[in-house]
């Protein structure tokens, strides 16, 4: 377990470490008045203490995505642990950090409005639309899976919960936040955690009966069973996102930003969060390899039609008996779930902020929200599943935004960039080279890695270089 052992020592030493450098670069600040001390309107604007703002936060940037992805990023093999760790120390949970901190400088203003102020308006435009359709496929996915799932569990048809699950999304966007999400999510939080801890440490890493994979100059390389259409580099650093870094947590960061009495909560609620959900990927992905014996075994059980639902069901309840599935089934319909009810919240909150729509009375929120959940309705109708699939290159690229964003942001203030641009350079290249090189079935253009890599290359580059010209001439 040494890889495992030292992965997640890194991912908590870097809380303590890089997370405080981060802190105190930014210049957080406990004399500044947050947006909630001026604009409380006990709707989105409302004072929560520090730990609910933590699980909320986690939740809502959590989901399945640390599970699903990390165990399909882990088809890839121990690389895939390289990503999780210095992806989410260097560039999750500093783009998460950054994106809620900006917002709280910002009096809470949601993502695109913040994009807007530092790139300009037309990004701001182009913002607006792309976020709302990503939270739109979000939510609208996190509708279908868990009404689906309970369908299958209850010998139901899925139309009843389809309904069930509409009807807290709805009350869950439209009411003030501390009445349901403030309530129920830390014992969603709960089960969550479980799934992770309780399954790998409890049993499988410390029970001496697995064979755990370990990251040796053997297994630096693809070990995908179909390394063709699974190219290492980009498509690792697309499948595992929320893991690493994902934009949509961007998405979801001004809604805790409005809700904060203190700046000093920002490294625990959004640098440490990430951190959290880094650790929760790197037990996923290391009890996926453990259960079948390895990358190869994981890999075989992919071929044979196991998705990662039913591998997760498979090993809560081979690790953890009875109350282990029990749980499994509650974490796979409830994950979605906390972030499918933000997804759709954190859309009001944009729209609204787009439209400059106050959205303390009812009828406002009512009349930004109905539409929404109309469009949201005729979608789950339609197999959805094309779209899901640009689901983690909009995560990647609305990433790649925000970190353009945040490096803008330090270069105004007269600061030093390179903690927010280089990320951004990397993740630049890391997208265009998948627009270029992924299969067309997953929105590429299937085109040879000969000509992919340098495109990428001085895509990446060349926007670098553009961003250093204009905050050189900004001086």
């Amino acid at each position: 377990m040494l890889t495992f052992i030292i992965s997640i020592g890194l991912l908590i030493v870097a809380y303590f470490t890089y997370g405080k450098f981060v802190e105190r670069f930014f210049g957080a600040s406990s004399t500044i008045a947050t947006p909630v001390k001026r604009l409380a309107d006990g709707v989105d604007y409302h004072e929560l203490k520090p730990w609910r703002i933590f699980v909320i936060q986690f939740l809502n940037i959590a989901g399945l995505g640390p599970i699903f992805g990390a165990i399909l990023g882990a088809a890839y093999g121990p690389m895939a642990y390289i990503w999780i760790v210095i992806g989410c120390i260097f560039m999750g949970a500093t783009h998460d950090y950054f994106s809620g901190m900006l917002s709280i400088r910002h009096d809470g203003t949601s993502l695109p409005d913040i994009v807007g102020k530092y790139l300009g308006n037309n990004v701001r435009k182009f913002m607006t639309f792309f976020t709302g359709f990503l939270l739109l496929a979000v939510g609208v996915s996190f509708v279908n899976g868990p009404a689906d799932l309970l369908g299958n569990l209850t010998n139901m048809s899925m139309t009843p919960w389809l309904y069930v699950i509409f009807a807290y999304y709805i009350l869950a966007t439209l009411l003030p936040i501390d009445k349901i999400i403030g309530k129920i999510y830390p014992f969603m939080g709960l089960a969550l955690i479980f799934m992770a801890v309780g399954s790998y440490l409890l049993y499988g890493g410390f029970s001496g009966k697995l064979y755990i994979e370990e990251l040796t100059f053997d297994t630096m390389k693809n070990m995908h069973a179909d390394p063709a259409n699974n190219i290492l580099f980009p498509m690792l650093f697309i499948v595992i996102s929320c893991g690493a870094i994902s934009g949509f947590h961007a998405t979801q960061s001004p809604m805790m930003a409005r809700c904060m009495t203190d700046e000093k909560y920002g490294r625990p609620i959004f640098y440490g969060a990430m951190i959290s959900e880094g650790i929760v990927a790197m037990i996923w992905a290391t009890a996926a390899m453990a259960y079948f014996g390895g990358a190869e075994g994981l890999n075989a059980a992919a071929t044979a039609g196991k998705t990662p639902a039913i591998i997760v069901d498979a090993i809560c309840n081979s690790w953890l008996g009875r109350f282990g599935a029990i749980i499994a089934i509650i974490g796979v319909v409830v994950c979605p779930i906390t972030s499918g009810d933000t997804a759709f919240r954190s859309m009001r909150l944009i729209i609204a902020d787009a439209l400059k729509f106050n959205q303390k009375p009812i009828k406002n929120r009512l009349i930004v929200s109905i539409p929404i959940f109309i469009i949201a309705y005729l979608l789950c109708n339609v197999d959805f599943s094309t779209i899901w699939k640009y689901v983690g290159i909009g995560n990647q690229v609305l990433a790649t935004i925000t970190l353009w964003t945040a490096a803008t942001y330090l270069a105004k203030k007269g600061k030093a960039h390179w903690m927010m641009s280089i990320p951004a350079t990397f993740l630049s290249i890391v997208c265009t080279t998948y627009f270029l090189i992924a299969p067309y079935k997953v929105g590429g253009l299937y085109l040879s890695s000969s000509i992919s890599y340098p495109i990428g290359a001085i895509v990446g580059i060349g926007l670098f270089v553009l961003f250093i010209t204009k905050i050189t001439k900004n001086k």
